[in-house]
């Protein structure tokens, strides 16, 4: 085997583009690029995705964040409960909602606005400091 028996792997060589001028060259006029679009022109604009609405643009347009986490209860004042409740009845999730005082699948929390003064038992989500208070204090238990 000689030098001049050597030759580069099959592909890996390619001929080189013959450019020529002019708008009847190969590299005229339009260079290859087409006509228009951002092909044609020497820089696609920061932050475009091709065509797709921008990141940016798709945010919402209000300042603040919303957290997909947070918990949003479904409240209740103690002065509902002393109108809806029998002394001695147990206060959940199901009885509120069969008596159509809480609407939505939610966790429910009492708060203290309002007088009670029936003994009731209180088995629910949360209770504020307050009604936790008002419930004990007229006779009855918060679990």
């Amino acid at each position: 085997m000689r030098l001049h028996h050597l030759k580069p792997a099959e592909g890996s060589h390619t001929k080189k583009k013959r450019v020529a001028r002019g708008d009847r060259g190969r590299g005229g006029k339009t260079a290859g690029r087409g006509t228009k679009g951002t092909g044609a022109r020497g820089t696609v604009p920061e932050g475009f995705e091709g065509g797709q609405m921008p990141l940016i643009r798709r945010q919402p347009k209000a300042p603040g964040f919303n957290n997909p986490n947070k918990v949003t209860f479904a409240v209740i004042n103690v002065g509902r409960l002393d109108e809806a409740f029998e002394a001695g009845d147990e206060v959940t999730r199901e009885t509120l909602t069969a008596k159509g005082l809480v609407k939505k699948k939610r966790p429910v929390k009492i708060l203290g606005h309002g007088e009670i003064s029936t003994s009731l038992t209180v088995d629910v989500d949360a209770v504020s400091a307050t009604a936790r208070d008002k419930i004990t204090a007229a006779g009855g238990t918060v679990r």
